[in-house]
């Protein structure tokens, strides 16, 4: 069944990637109308979510989010198939670093871990590789189909990129570490673990929630560089990245500070242009289990 459904999306997703980029953002807009004004999807998700954490915006305020939102998603979402037509000469073209000499001046010295959130365009962070010397590994969520799983990994290569999952990430950053080879690790870094899982909550966008500290942990046990990845959509297809030095001495932080600098961060991000975030994750369904001694965060 998982051949038959990909023998039947691949072309489909094929012909999409090659399309024009006039006619593929007119199909996007196509995809917004039938996603937002027909299936609604996550609708109520995306309006609880900012509602929640833009307590002070007006009712019209939120619904400009919500609809600049739905359409930024589409076109995301349809961006990320265009990768797998899209050449190195393109993705430099729409997709520009501000200040690469950040990261190729850490990585003479060791490996890097690059969070950044779900915001803009993170399918396209893989080109950072083409400025790089070191190896390249990228974080991901396994796909279910296999071969859809593959395809992912196959276009992702071309970037020089090797896809790992999250649990993957520890041995493989311990294995290049006790072979002394410097490596970057980019990950998205705001999902929201399972509660059994949490072992730290803060206050992300004012309410407090369980946050993921496995780049903080990395990062301290094995004194490893952090640069955040800040991504901006200048206008519709064409984003600019900015690297941000989070630390540049892992072991030397104090506990929880690089993850409190990731958050700062990130919210700065999200309140800039809070309609390139990615509202459709539940992102602070567990806010109601704060667990006690973590409960002053409110």
């Amino acid at each position: 069944m998982q051949l038959l459904v990909f023998i039947l999306a691949y072309p489909l997703l094929w012909f999409i990637s090659i399309l024009p980029y006039n006619v593929f953002y007119l199909f996007s807009d196509f995809v917004y109308f039938l996603v937002y004004r027909i299936v609604g999807y996550r609708k109520k998700v995306v309006h609880d979510n900012l509602s929640l954490v833009f307590p002070e915006k007006s009712k019209a305020e939120l619904k400009y989010i919500e609809r600049e939102f739905y359409k930024h998603m589409c076109d995301m979402f349809l961006e990320m198939v265009k990768t797998m037509n899209l050449s190195k000469s393109e993705v430099k073209k729409r997709y520009k670093i501000k200040n690469i000499e950040v990261i190729q001046e850490i990585e003479k010295e060791k490996s890097i871990l690059v969070p950044c959130s779900h915001y803009a365009n993170w399918e396209w962070n893989v080109s950072l590789n083409l400025y790089v010397q070191s190896k390249g590994y990228a974080v991901y969520q396994k796909v279910a189909n296999k071969y859809f799983d593959k395809m992912v990994k196959d276009f992702r290569s071309r970037w020089n990129t090797t896809l790992i999952t999250q649990n993957e990430t520890v041995k493989t950053v311990i294995r290049n570490y006790k072979q002394g080879l410097t490596s970057i690790y980019g990950m998205v870094s705001d999902q929201s673990p399972m509660v059994m899982h949490a072992h730290y909550w803060d206050k992300f966008m004012g309410i407090t929630v369980p946050i993921f500290v496995g780049t903080e942990t990395l990062a301290r046990k094995m004194d490893l560089a952090v640069v955040f990845l800040k991504v901006s959509k200048v206008k519709r297809g064409y984003y600019e990245a900015e690297f941000i030095p989070i630390t540049l001495a892992g072991k030397e932080t104090a506990p929880n500070e690089i993850t409190k600098k990731f958050i700062a961060l990130t919210e700065q991000q999200i309140r800039e242009k809070p309609e390139h975030y990615f509202w459709t994750h539940k992102r602070w369904k567990h806010r109601d289990k704060v667990p006690p001694e973590f409960s002053q965060a409110n």
